[in-house]
């Protein structure tokens, strides 16, 4: 309903203004009037005038969304030490809160200073994939591929490249990354059970018809 209030009450306050400020003729005033009310039509017809509204915190403002596991799971398959681990232990920093944009640009810089780290790179996919709120942006997939790139055997990009890609509904690419990390990794290992489950889940979607993303 409120909606509904505040736009009838730009529409009257819009003809208003033409009358006392636009001055227009008295014979246009009918023609004014109509297309004012032909706006109201539209924003009846394409908006939502009864809804509650529903304010929304903007992406630098937004709390509490840092994956602390997922950052976990990154250190215990990748970095803990070296050049990367500085850029890395910043950027969580500022992805702690919520500062998603500023989280990608601090591994921008390390990159510049280590443009064949893969850790850098993989971070940088996470980072932008946050940003995103889970969509695989084209800097975020070239990101994940440099990273497989400089580390085609290494765990850390595979996993969380496929983990990306799962999130994302692309299945079948996910699954493609996946199935040979879970035959190498080691038996009993916790990651290789994850990984099994998830691949179980996949095949069962997949067997399901669930619609995947291309």
């Amino acid at each position: 309903m409120t909606g509904w209030i505040i736009a009838i009450g730009l529409a009257m306050l819009a003809f208003v203004a033409l009358l006392l400020v636009g001055r227009i003729p008295r014979s246009t005033r009918e023609v004014s009037a109509a297309a004012l009310l032909l706006g109201l039509a539209g924003y009846a017809w394409q908006g939502h005038p009864g809804q509650a509204g529903a304010p929304r915190l903007a992406a630098q403002d937004k709390g509490g969304t840092f994956d602390e596991k997922l950052a976990e799971q990154r250190r215990g398959l990748a970095e803990r030490y070296g050049p990367a681990a500085q850029w890395l232990i910043l950027s969580d920093g500022l992805a702690r809160q919520g500062k998603t944009k500023e989280a990608a640009n601090v591994l921008l810089s390390g990159l510049r200073d280590s443009p064949d780290d893969a850790n850098l790179w993989l971070g940088l996919g996470n980072a932008l994939v946050s940003h995103s709120d889970g969509v695989i942006s084209p800097g975020a997939d070239f990101a994940y591929r440099r990273a497989l790139a400089i580390d085609p055997t290494g765990p850390a990009p595979r996993y969380f490249y496929g983990l990306a890609l799962a999130r994302a509904g692309q299945l079948q690419a996910a699954r493609a990354l996946w199935a040979p990390l879970a035959a190498s990794a080691p038996q009993g290992s916790q990651v290789k059970a994850e990984l099994e489950a998830s691949i179980a889940r996949i095949d069962a979607m997949l067997a399901a018809g669930v619609p995947t993303a291309p």
